[in-house]
C-alpha cells in the first residue's frame, strides 16, 4: 500500500489527512488495517486526520478480536482495489443500484485556479507524478483525463453528462439565436468524453499531497493573481467525482458540525476552543486563524476550501429557495420541451465565469459539486440585469428560471444572494463604549504623531472638555483593525517615506504609545497588510516576539477575527478586498468605504473573488464567511471614514493616522485622518471625534 493510496481512501471518505499521519500509517506493520480502523473511529467533527487521531491502543484491541484478512472485507470494492494496488475503471460503484454516498478523487483544478505560474502555491515535484507525465507526451498533470466516455449506472445521475461543446450556447440550435452568444464567447464547460478522471490518473494528477518530501522542501507562497479571469470558464472549484442524488437535500461534501442552526459557520467549532479573556471588559475570540492554519498548498486544500465556502453559503440560500443539484438539470426529462422546458426551477452555484453576448445579455456560469450550467440574464429585465451586473466571480448565488428546450441554458427570472435576513435581531444588554481605529502607520514620515498624542490624552481622561472626559470614562474597548506600523518593503521606494527604517523599532515605538492607554481599557489588535505577518489572508496574529513589546492588557487576534465583546458580536477585517470591490462593483468607491462593506454583507463573504488583489490561503475552513451575522463589522485599509447601517448591522470603516502619501497623491486618494468612531454598545449609536 502506497502513501497515495492512503490519501485516496481518506479522500473518498471526505476527510483530509496530514502528511505526518500518512507517514505514520504507511510505516505501520498493517497499514491497510490501521487505516480502516482510523476511518471507522475518527470523530465526525474532524476535518483533517492527524497523528493525534490515530488510537494505537484501540487498534491493538480491535486487532486482537479480528484478523486482518477479515477486517479488510469491510472496505468497499473500490477501496479494496486501491489497497491491493489495482486500478478502478470508473468513479461509480461496482454495484449499479447503489447511490453514491460521497465524492471520490476530484479532478485537478484547472489552470485558472491552480497553475504552474509563479503566483500560485508550488511544491517540489514528486518522482511518481513525473513518470506519469512523461508517459503522456505533451500533456500536463492537470490535462490527464480518461480516453473513453464514462458509462453511467442505471438509476444514477451521470457524472459525465455535463455541458460539453454540443450543449453550449449555439446560434444554430437555440431558440432566439440572435440573442444568444455562440460557442466562442460562451463559458467553457466540462467535456462529456474527458470529464472523469480515472483512479490511476488521479493518483498522479490529483494527489499532489502524496509527496511528503515536497511539502517540506518547498514552502508555499501566495500572491495576487490579477489574471485569474483568463480562462476562468474552465475552472473547477470542487473537482469531479460521483454525482449527487437528485434530492436537493442530499449533499456529499462535509460541513463542520454546529450546536444549533443559529450558530453555524463561524460558531461551528467547539466552544472549548474559543479563547476567553475574562475580566471587567471580557473578550471571547470565536473565530481566528491564529494557531489553526493547516495550509501547505496541496491540491485537495483548494478543493476543500471551495467546498466549504459553497457548503456554508448554499445552506443559507437553501433556506429561501427549493434548489436542486445542477446535475439534475441535464437529465433527459428536462430536454423534451413542453412542460419540462417551461417549468421554473432553482439551483445554487458558485460563479465560475461571467460574460456578455453580442446583444448585451449576461451569461453566468454556475458550478456546484455535481456539475456546471450556464444562466442567461436578459437586458430587457432591467432590475434583474442591474443586480447581475454586480455579481462577482466566485460568489455563491441562487438562480430561479426555466430551462430551454434543448436543455443547455437557464433563462433567469430571479437571483438570490445569501444576504442578511430582514429579521436579524440586534443584541442588547451591554453598556459602555468601543473605540474603533485602524491604519496607525507608526514609522511613516506621514504619521500624525500630534493628533495621535491628543487621542491618547483623550483615552487617559486628560482632555480639556468635561464632556470628553466623561466620554473617555465610558470607554471599555479599543479595537485596532490592522496596519499598526508602516512596515518595510511594502511598496517600491517606501524607505523614502519612513522615519523609522527598522520594522522592529517601529513596533517598539508603537508599543510605547499603547502603554499609555489606561489599563481599564481592553485593547484588541488585528494585523493588516503592512504588518509583520504573512501577506496571504486569513492572517494570524502578530508573532509573540512582537507581542512581547506591548502591555498585557492587549488581545492579539488574526485578520479576520470574530469576537464577542461582553455579548456584542464584532467582526474585524482589515479590508484589503475593498480594493477588489471598488474595481469591480459599480457604485462602490473609496470615498464611501462602508458601501464596499455592505456588498460584502450581501454576499456574506469578506473576500468573494479568489485570486485578485487579496491573496487567500486555502485553509480547511473559509474564515471569510460572515456567519452568523455580527452586530458590528469593523474595517480599515483604505484610509477613509465611513459609517452605515444595514438591516441592524453597523458597518464602520475607520480612517487613518497617516497623512497623504506620494502614492495616494498619484492616485488622487484623499485620506480622512485622525477621525475616531466611538460606538455605544447599548444602542449602537456612533459619535465621530476629530483629533486633527
Amino acid at each position: 500500500m502506497e502513501r497515495k493510496d492512503i490519501i485516496r481512501v481518506v479522500m473518498e471518505k471526505e476527510y483530509q489527512i496530514s502528511p505526518e499521519a500518512v507517514e505514520f500509517i504507511y510505516s505501520s506493520n498493517f497499514p491497510e488495517d490501521l487505516l480502516r480502523y482510523v476511518l471507522l473511529t475518527v470523530n465526525d467533527s474532524v476535518i483533517v486526520i492527524g497523528v493525534e487521531d490515530i488510537d494505537l491502543e484501540g487498534f491493538a484491541a480491535f486487532s486482537a478480536g479480528e484478523s486482518p484478512s477479515d477486517k479488510i472485507h469491510a472496505f468497499s470494492i473500490e477501496e479494496r482495489k486501491i489497497l491491493s494496488g489495482a486500478s478502478i475503471p470508473s468513479s461509480r460503484s461496482d454495484n449499479p443500484s447503489s447511490e453514491p454516498a460521497s465524492f471520490l478523487v476530484p479532478a485537478p483544478l484547472s489552470e485558472s485556479v491552480l497553475s504552474s505560474e509563479s503566483d500560485v502555491i508550488t511544491a517540489a515535484p514528486d518522482p511518481s507524478i513525473k513518470s506519469s507525465q512523461d508517459s503522456v507526451p505533451g500533456s500536463s498533470v492537470q490535462d490527464m483525463v480518461l480516453d473513453k466516455a464514462y458509462e453511467p449506472a442505471p438509476d444514477t445521475l451521470d457524472a459525465s453528462n455535463t455541458l460539453d461543446a454540443s450543449n453550449t450556447l449555439d446560434a444554430s440550435n437555440t431558440p432566439g439565436a440572435s440573442n444568444i452568444p455562440d460557442a466562442s464567447n460562451t463559458p467553457n464547460t466540462l467535456d462529456t468524453q474527458s470529464g472523469i478522471v480515472s483512479s490511476d490518473e488521479a493518483s498522479a494528477s490529483g494527489l499532489v499531497s502524496d509527496s511528503i518530501s515536497s511539502v517540506k522542501t518547498a514552502p508555499p507562497t501566495f500572491s495576487s493573481r490579477s489574471s485569474l479571469a483568463v480562462n476562468r470558464s474552465a475552472s473547477s472549484f470542487f473537482g469531479q467525482g460521483n454525482p449527487l442524488p437528485s434530492s436537493p437535500s442530499n449533499r456529499s461534501f462535509r460541513t463542520e458540525t454546529s450546536s444549533s442552526a443559529s450558530e453555524r459557520g463561524i460558531f461551528s467549532g467547539s466552544r472549548d476552543e474559543y479563547k476567553h479573556y475574562p475580566g471587567k471588559n471580557p473578550v471571547t475570540v470565536v473565530s481566528d486563524i491564529t494557531g489553526h492554519s493547516t495550509c501547505v498548498g496541496e491540491y485537495m486544500q483548494f478543493v476543500q476550501y471551495f467546498r466549504d465556502r459553497y457548503s456554508r453559503l448554499s445552506e443559507i440560500i437553501r433556506g429561501r429557495i427549493n434548489a436542486r443539484p445542477i446535475e439534475s438539470l441535464k437529465r433527459r426529462s428536462f430536454r423534451r420541451g413542453g412542460d419540462g422546458g417551461s417549468e421554473e426551477i432553482s439551483i445554487i452555484g458558485m460563479v465560475s465565469d461571467i460574460s456578455s453576448t453580442t446583444n448585451g445579455h449576461k451569461i453566468l456560469s454556475l458550478e456546484d459539486p455535481t456539475g456546471s450550467f450556464s444562466v442567461l440574464i436578459r437586458n430587457s429585465d432591467k432590475e434583474l440585469f442591474e443586480l447581475a451586473s454586480k455579481i462577482l466571480l466566485d460568489e455563491v448565488i441562487g438562480v430561479t428560471g426555466s430551462i430551454t428546450n434543448d436543455g443547455s441554458l437557464m433563462l433567469a427570472t430571479k437571483l438570490i444572494q445569501p444576504d442578511v435576513p430582514n429579521n436579524v435581531q440586534r443584541r442588547t444588554g451591554s453598556h459602555g463604549k468601543a473605540v474603533l481605529i485602524s491604519d496607525v502607520h507608526v514609522g511613516s514620515s506621514q504619521f500624525m504623531e500630534d493628533a495621535w498624542l491628543d487621542f491618547l490624552d483623550f483615552l487617559k481622561g486628560e482632555s480639556d472638555s468635561e464632556d470628553m472626559r466623561e466620554l473617555a470614562a465610558s470607554v471599555r474597548y479599543l479595537v485596532v483593525a490592522g496596519d499598526i506600523v508602516d512596515g518595510i518593503g511594502i511598496y517600491p521606494d517606501q524607505e523614502l517615506e519612513l522615519d523609522i527604517l527598522d520594522v522592529y523599532e517601529q513596533y517598539r515605538k508603537a508599543a510605547e504609545y499603547f502603554r499609555e492607554i489606561p489599563e481599564h481599557i481592553r485593547v484588541i489588535i488585528s494585523p493588516g497588510n503592512h504588518d509583520a505577518v504573512r501577506q496571504a489572508e486569513p492572517q494570524p496574529a502578530l508573532p509573540e516576539s512582537i507581542q512581547a513589546y506591548f502591555p498585557q492588557n492587549i488581545v492579539f487576534v488574526g485578520n479576520p477575527a470574530f469576537l464577542e465583546l461582553d455579548g456584542v458580536r464584532l467582526l474585524i477585517y482589515h479590508g484589503r478586498s475593498i480594493d477588489d470591490l471598488v474595481a469591480t462593483v459599480p457604485g462602490v468607491s473609496y470615498q464611501e468605504p462602508a458601501g464596499a462593506v455592505l456588498e460584502m454583507l450581501k454576499r456574506r463573504h469578506l473576500a468573494p473573488t479568489y485570486g485578485s488583489r487579496v491573496s487567500i490561503s486555502p485553509e480547511k475552513k473559509d474564515y471569510f464567511i460572515i456567519d452568523p451575522v455580527p452586530d458590528i463589522i469593523h474595517t480599515g485599509h483604505v484610509h477613509t471614514l465611513g459609517v452605515q447601517r444595514y438591516k441592524n448591522v453597523l458597518l464602520v470603516n475607520s480612517g487613518t493616522w497617516q497623512g497623504q502619501t506620494e502614492f495616494q497623491k498619484r492616485v488622487n486618494l484623499v485620506p480622512v485622518p485622525a477621525r475616531v468612531p466611538i460606538v455605544d454598545l447599548e444602542n449602537f449609536d456612533v459619535k465621530i471625534l476629530a483629533f486633527d
